[in-house]
Parts: structure tokens; C-alpha cells; sequence
């Protein structure tokens, strides 16, 4: 991050912390050179406290845009002037257009989630009608995630290591309860670089071919999630298509 950042006419960036796994810049600076898009750049903004956002907004009054990342998608709703009626909904927020000094946030990853789980569906030659999913974990990527599902029909249960309000505990997963859900969804980042060895702890021995496995991590390609439930005969589908979805939905917001 240099002070030669102030001089483009349009900065966009991401927050979070930390931000070694993000595919955002790369993918947004391939994007800008592939089509042509002049005075643009992409950078990656690793925010110790989401409290160190209104500094970053005063050094760099040319952002027009950002996406936010963990650990901030809730956290940052504090910050923002205007929320989107899907964001509000969802309770999380990944994705911030800049008017001025107006911060509105929007929530593109329920757009992200449910193009690309459709996607999945279509290509295993599964329905909507016939799911129930678990929902591994309850941070704001699950929160996207529940509103997605809501809207397809899917019926669902959220697993947490904190569980209140209806949510299942870990240890409550046996196979009884693993053959009632036939898509399995990780919405932690157990798994991501550069921790790739972790994973939820669910009873593996309980997948089959009849089980669905969606992680929204996509690195690496495939966590111990997917591979462990490949094993089992399950079908896999990482989160990468899932972001190129959202990052296109981003973009379109920051462009209106």
C-alpha cells in the first residue's frame, strides 16, 4: 500500500482480518485489465479493528467500494449510513458502495450462494424439493446462506459450537439426524489456507452418495470437508464460483 493509491480516480478494496487467503484483488485486477476498465484498481486492506475504518475511509476519499470479509460482516453494520433490504435482512454485510461520505452496505453472497448452488444442483441432477441442509456454523456467512435457502424452499438447521435459539450442537450430529439432511453446507473457515488440515467435526462415517457437500471456502480447492465426504461417495462443490458470483454482483452495485 502506497500513497500513489490516492491518485487513481477509482479505488476499490477489501476488509478484514487477516487477508492472506482473499482471491479479490486478483481477481478484480484481471477483470479490470480483461475488459478494458481504465483508472480502476483493486487493493486489499487488513484492519487489525473494524474501528480503523473511518481512518481508511479519510486517507482514501477516492474509494468508491469495498468488500468486507471475517471477521466484519456484522461488525461493520455499525458504520454504515444505509443498509439494503437484504442486508438488513440477513443481519451481514459484504459488500459497501461509496457515495461521498454515504456508506451503503449490501449482502452479495446470498446472491453468490444461491446462483452457484443451483449450479450444483443442475450439474448432479438433484432438486430443491428433495433437500433438508445442515448449516455448519452461525457467523455471517451462515446468516447469508439461511436467507438463501429461505428463499429456494429449503428446509434447514443451523449446527454451532454456541448453540441457542433452536441451533444444533455439534455433538448432537449422529446418523439419524445426518439421514434427514442430504446437503451438508460449511459456512466457517475450517479448512481455508493456511490451515487446510482443520474441519468441521461432523460424523463422516454417516456420508453417502445420497449426501451434498457445499463449502464456502475455495482455499484450497478441496478441504478435508469435501474430501473426506468424497470418500464417502458424497458429491463436492467448492465456494469459488460462489465469489465470482458475488464479486460480479459487487461490481454491479458500485457501477449503478
Amino acid at each position: 500500500m502506497t500513497n500513489s493509491l490516492i491518485d487513481i480516480p477509482r479505488l476499490y478494496g477489501l476488509i478484514g482480518y487477516p487477508l492472506s487467503h482473499s482471491f479479490s484483488r486478483k481477481y478484480f485486477s484481471e477483470k479490470f485489465e480483461r475488459e478494458g476498465i481504465k483508472g480502476c484498481f483493486y487493493e486489499l486492506f487488513p484492519l487489525e479493528q473494524i474501528d480503523a475504518l473511518p481512518g481508511l475511509l479519510v486517507r482514501y476519499s477516492n474509494l468508491r467500494g469495498l468488500n468486507v470479509t471475517i471477521p466484519y460482516k456484522q461488525q461493520v453494520l455499525a458504520y454504515l449510513d444505509e443498509l439494503d433490504e437484504g442486508a438488513a435482512a440477513v443481519g451481514a454485510v459484504n459488500t459497501i458502495r461509496i457515495d461521498g461520505k454515504r456508506l451503503a452496505g449490501y449482502n452479495t453472497d446470498v446472491h453468490g450462494f444461491e446462483q452457484s448452488l443451483l449450479n450444483f444442483l443442475a450439474r448432479e441432477g438433484r432438486s430443491v424439493a428433495e433437500l433438508r441442509a445442515l448449516v455448519l456454523g452461525a457467523g455471517g456467512a451462515s446468516r447469508a446462506v439461511v436467507f438463501a435457502l429461505k428463499k429456494l424452499g429449503i428446509g434447514f438447521q443451523v449446527v454451532s459450537r454456541r448453540p441457542d435459539d433452536g441451533k444444533l450442537p455439534y455433538d448432537a450430529l449422529d446418523a439419524e439426524v445426518m439421514d434427514q439432511y442430504q446437503l451438508i453446507i460449511n459456512t466457517t473457515p475450517l479448512g481455508m489456507a493456511p490451515r487446510p488440515e482443520s474441519f468441521p467435526n461432523i460424523p463422516y462415517e454417516c456420508l453417502g452418495p445420497e449426501h451434498l457437500l457445499f463449502d464456502l471456502v475455495y482455499n484450497p480447492g478441496q478441504t478435508t470437508f469435501l474430501s473426506r465426504g468424497i470418500a464417502r461417495g458424497a458429491a463436492g462443490c467448492n465456494g469459488l464460483e460462489m465469489l465470482y458470483f458475488q464479486a460480479e454482483k459487487a461490481w454491479e452495485i458500485w457501477n449503478r
